[in-house]
């Protein structure tokens, strides 16, 4: 089911959201650091040696998808975990649109049509 937003309720959402965009942004930052440790872990993929880095990527790549289906259970987009970018359906006057949100913004401020993205957003 396709759920629509109004701008006051995709607003409304953002004290819930914005703590785990935050958590899943770090933990994501945090396995882009560890990337040496992959690789060597990867590259190693014959030994059955463990260690606590490679538990510690595991449980934080399942914490990160842990994370994006909850944001995605509230009925938005998560449109670019890089910038932590968010979009929420809408209907602006009979056309549908995407509100906007990008981490660290207070509210939501900008819209965008369906087929463009970020760098077309329009002020509400």
């Amino acid at each position: 089911m396709v759920k629509y937003f109004t701008l006051e309720e995709a607003n409304a959402l953002l004290p819930t959201l914005e703590p785990l965009m935050a958590e899943l942004l770090q933990r994501r930052a945090r396995v882009v650091q560890s990337r040496e440790a992959i690789a060597d872990i990867l590259e190693d993929l014959h030994s059955n040696r463990g260690s606590a880095e490679a538990s510690r990527i595991v449980q934080d790549f399942m914490a990160i998808e842990n994370l994006a289906q909850r944001i995605r259970g509230y009925g938005c987009v998560i449109k670019d975990l890089n910038a932590g970018l968010l979009d929420f359906l809408s209907d602006r006057n009979g056309r549908e649109v995407y509100l906007c949100w990008r981490y660290g913004e207070p509210r939501i401020e900008f819209f965008h049509e369906l087929h463009t993205g970020f760098m077309s957003r329009q002020r509400y």
